[in-house]
């Protein structure tokens, strides 16, 4: 029988009182290796966030499976370039969960981070500065912090963005070795070919569910048509949401726009 790593309730997630994801419910199995897709805007990010414990739930809840340790690889455009550390003082902040941030590492550690380097391609980087790292060579390095946590749950948000070909095609090799492992992985992705080719599951996300579960049933057209509309019809400044058997069947019609909406009510 599968094991369930995470269930969610119910889950409205969102920043002051927007909402971004509304009423998702649905598991994610031990395991499982599952891309997230959808427009810009349609709650990809903020769920990660939510799963991570970045963000609180505003209705609903989350479920994780006891003792689950996770790693969370934030966008790239989040992450400070600019601090002064090096590719070592970055990858060994992945064993912080452990042994602390004022931990002292022990030779162990530091053939993790060694071996964790090594995998992702960055041997010999140890003293370079992260500002001197190309866009590919930054993304490795933080792979490699990733190695490092040995986590059992892996949050990726768009860890594919404006790289180098030869380093998408690395890591998601290394994804595929991380999902080999048991481990359970959820990745924010753009590029739905790459799902397909990669991913054996998908949520398809509009700022609610539009379908889950095996890629190529997720990814047919007409899920896709659905989630376009979706996103059409919310607006930046939509109100909150009741949950959806309260919902009076204008306020989710993908086919009404926002002017048919107010009209409407």
């Amino acid at each position: 029988m599968t094991e369930t790593c995470l269930a969610f309730h119910d889950l409205t997630l969102g920043y002051a009182s927007r909402a971004a994801v509304h009423h998702l419910d649905g598991k994610v199995d031990k395991g499982s290796l599952t891309a997230v897709v959808g427009s810009n805007g349609s709650g990809k990010s903020t769920l990660l966030k939510g799963i991570a414990g970045v963000l609180k739930p505003m209705a609903g809840g989350i479920d994780r499976a006891g003792g689950v340790r996770i790693a969370y690889l934030p966008q790239q455009s989040e992450l400070d370039r600019s601090f002064p550390a090096r590719v070592v003082d970055l990858v060994s902040l992945g064993l912080w969960p452990r042994r602390g941030l004022l931990g002292r590492h022990t030779a162990q550690d530091r053939q993790a981070v060694k071996e964790a380097l090594q995998a992702v391609g960055l041997a010999g980087f140890e003293t370079r500065a992260l500002d001197t790292l190309s866009g590919g060579q930054l993304q490795r390095a933080l792979f490699a912090r990733v190695l490092v946590q040995d986590a059992d749950l892996i949050l990726l948000d768009e860890p594919f963005n404006a790289i180098d070909a030869r380093t998408v095609s690395d890591l998601v090799l290394l994804i595929k070795r991380w999902h080999g492992e048991g481990r359970t992985i959820l990745v924010v992705v753009h590029d739905l070919d790459m799902v397909r080719q990669n991913f054996p599951e998908t949520l398809l996300l509009a700022r609610r569910k539009v379908a889950w579960g095996d890629t190529a049933e997720t990814l047919r057209p007409e899920n896709l048509l659905r989630a376009r509309r979706f996103h059409e019809a919310w607006e930046d400044d939509a109100p909150w949401c009741e949950p959806e058997e309260h919902d009076h069947a204008h306020l989710h019609d993908p086919a009404k726009t926002g002017s048919e909406r107010r009209a409407a009510e």
